[in-house]
């Protein structure tokens, strides 16, 4: 997994600001391989689109990757033919390297792509992009498999869909509902720290986005689309489909091992009301209890086994002191991981020789129990020592859990420190300038007047430190009812 330095902290997500310039607020990316007989109505029937229902200056970017027709041809006579269309060529195949190259290339706030066939019906656009340039959402997906959607296509592909979203969802506990619907669209400045880290240039690559995404605590919004699906399609299905489950495996081996520096897409949501100080409620309080009861009954099932197989071999109190031990190790790992949220291995060593310390209290609470328990009668039944240790167990929990919280895995937020913990929330982290470099937006009908020039670039070259840390504010755009020119 890539693990490569990306900037820090997300601003909070604000308004873009609505006036006269000359960025475009949207940039809608068309990747295409060989597309030159549907590439120029596509174009067109999406600028005309655009022209008469979005309220704010736009791009369509063609992402021509290693055609080998004319299909570039077609490209550049667009570009030079509409002023806001622009072209982008690259020398090596892959969709997700084309999106990323020129995602990362952009200026405009909003990013989005969709396929050249225009399966999704285009009334969907200005509702996808709207939670973004309101500040909403990060990012905005299409979803084909939401109740109200409108769908035709075959049973073949409705299977492999639902079959592949049911596997995110079994095995990378995803909760969007439709990862490869080509229907997307995020905001630049997520963009610019999301992307570094996804590794996949091919149909993958939209996925692992989003479980990073989702993973980081971004929001993401879906949107019903009605969708006709191309039957002309040269999407390879068994071959995308081993590739894509290559990729989970890949995305879950990195989530599972921590390799993957999430933290970094952690937003400083300055409306959150879980930042509000509330008397006598520490934060994660519900939630780490939970986890931690959960850990500790599976924790509490593995000492009795062991105790049981160690006590045909050994007295009770080596028996108790070996289950304990074993048990203890597992339990602290799986309260770092589970319940604390802390990932990597970072002070891992450390973690475990508190939690050794935890476990010599404990350890001392069932032993002492043991202890009186022979006093008193002196040989118990096998049942009476399962029923002490059970109690004194309950003890030592209680206080393994408050020491946990309080000295293992202290919040250190509140103490100023760095934490390790995952998409948590970051009330005092240092927020953006809201004085944004960007110049103010133009709404429509004004005309872009600097389409930028159709370039050839090679995969790789995309990320030119163009990037400016800025928060984005904007006015509520213009709803439209419906697309008359569209025939769906």
């Amino acid at each position: 997994m890539r693990t490569d330095s990306s900037p820090g902290t997300l601003p909070a997500r604000e308004h873009l600001p609505a006036g006269n310039a000359g960025t475009p607020v949207l940039d809608v990316v068309i990747p295409v391989y060989n597309e030159e007989k549907d590439l120029q109505p596509c174009v067109l029937r999406l600028h005309d689109h655009l022209t008469r229902t979005f309220p704010y200056a736009f791009r369509i970017t063609i992402a021509d990757n290693a055609s080998t027709d004319s299909t570039p041809l077609v490209a550049a006579r667009l570009a030079a033919e509409v002023p806001e269309v622009a072209g982008f060529r690259l020398e090596q195949k892959g969709r997700g390297r084309a999106l990323r190259t020129v995602w990362s290339a952009s200026d405009a706030p909003i990013l989005a792509y969709m396929d050249v066939d225009l399966s999704t019906d285009l009334n969907a656009l200005l509702p996808l992009v709207a939670p973004l340039i309101s500040g909403h959402s990060d990012l905005a997906i299409g979803s084909r498999l939401a109740r109200t959607s409108r769908v035709v296509r075959g049973p073949k592909r409705e299977f492999i869909s639902r079959a592949y979203n049911m596997i995110l969802r079994g095995s990378l506990q995803a909760r969007f509902s439709d990862a490869q619907c080509g229907f997307k669209a995020i905001r630049r400045d997520v963009a610019q720290v999301l992307l570094p880290l996804v590794e996949d240039t091919g149909w993958f690559f939209d996925t692992e986005m989003l479980v990073l995404a989702e993973r980081a605590g971004l929001r993401i919004h879906e949107v019903p689309v009605d969708w006709v699906d191309d039957p002309d399609s040269t999407v390879h299905i068994v071959k995308t489909a081993t590739d894509d489950l290559k990729g989970v495996w890949r995305i879950g081996k990195a989530l599972a091992g921590g390799s993957l520096p999430l933290d970094r897409l952690t937003r400083p949501f300055g409306d959150d009301p879980r930042d509000r100080d509330i008397q006598d409620v520490p934060k994660g309080l519900a939630r780490q209890l939970v986890g931690f009861c959960v850990v500790g009954g599976l924790s509490t099932l593995f000492y009795l086994v062991l105790y049981s197989v160690f006590r045909q071999f050994s007295g009770s109190q080596v028996a108790n002191a070996l289950a304990l031990l074993v048990s203890a190790i597992a339990n602290t790992a799986a309260n770092r991981r589970l319940t604390f949220g802390v990932r990597g291995r970072g002070c891992a060593v450390r973690h475990q020789a508190q939690g050794l310390v935890v476990f010599g209290i404990g350890l001392a609470l069932t032993s002492g129990s043991l202890a009186a328990l022979n006093a008193a009668t002196g040989d118990p039944a096998h049942s009476t020592e399962l029923a002490v240790l059970i109690a004194a167990n309950l003890a030592a929990t209680v206080l393994r859990f408050l020491l946990f919280r309080a000295w293992v895995f202290p919040d250190r937020r509140e103490s100023g420190g760095e934490s390790t913990v995952v998409a948590t929330h970051h009330p005092s982290s240092p927020t953006y300038s809201t004085t944004a470099p960007y110049a103010p937006l133009p709404q429509r009908p004004v005309p872009y007047q600097q389409p930028y020039q159709t370039t050839q670039v090679r995969a790789g070259e995309a990320a030119d430190g163009s990037w400016r840390d800025a928060t984005m504010r904007l006015q509520p755009v213009r709803p439209h009812d419906t697309d008359p020119g569209d025939p769906r």
